[in-house]
């Protein structure tokens, strides 16, 4: 039997220290649940430390580093959250025209927590609504996003599919939104 995602390539991307485990981990079963093939991308090559809030998680191994990836090779940007990891993502040049690319394209994008910092430096959140970890809201509104305070957001106003979701404890319904959203096309 067919699953949502089948087939599809699925980008996560974080740096090389700071992202939520949970918010990594939970989505990626998610999409893999779901048939979609997942990918771990981040500015270096080896592996990435994953934090649960403050304290050191789990080590996970890049798969390719985002320098030498190319957005048309991928159907869905995913982009954990993390206090650190979208802070360290926005300074690396490669990293945000990789997420901007995704825009470009139209292709769908996910994002959750702290997120949303790296659409901000790539200039994607004009005129879109979404939602994040509640300190992201003045970024978010100075760079031209509708801020809202709920669980999941799937904006369709713009050149793509924009899901945003607020905190770890919302991933069960940031994960069944992709899925249901993107996997049904």
């Amino acid at each position: 039997m067919a699953q949502p995602m089948d087939g599809m390539k699925v980008a996560f991307l974080a740096a090389n220290e700071g992202a939520e485990q949970v918010e990594l981990t939970e989505t990626w079963k998610g999409v893999e649940a779901a048939g979609g093939a997942p990918t771990l991308l981040a500015p270096e090559a080896g592996t990435i430390q994953a934090f649960n809030h403050l304290d050191k998680g789990a080590k996970f191994p890049v798969d390719e580093t985002v320098g030498n990836s190319d957005a048309d090779d991928y159907d869905v940007l995913v982009l954990p959250g993390g206090v650190a990891n979208p802070d360290i993502l926005r300074t690396k040049p490669e990293a945000v025209a990789f997420a901007r690319a995704f825009f470009d394209a139209g292709k769908p994008v996910a994002v959750i927590c702290h997120g949303p910092w790296t659409l901000v430096e790539a200039d994607v959140v004009r005129g879109r609504t979404l939602t994040s970890w509640p300190s992201l809201q003045t970024d978010l509104r100075n760079a031209g996003a509708r801020w809202v305070d709920e669980p999941v957001v799937v904006d369709t106003t713009g050149p793509n599919v924009l899901i945003s979701s607020r905190k770890p404890a919302d991933l069960p319904a940031f994960s069944n939104t992709i899925v249901e959203t993107i996997g049904a096309g």
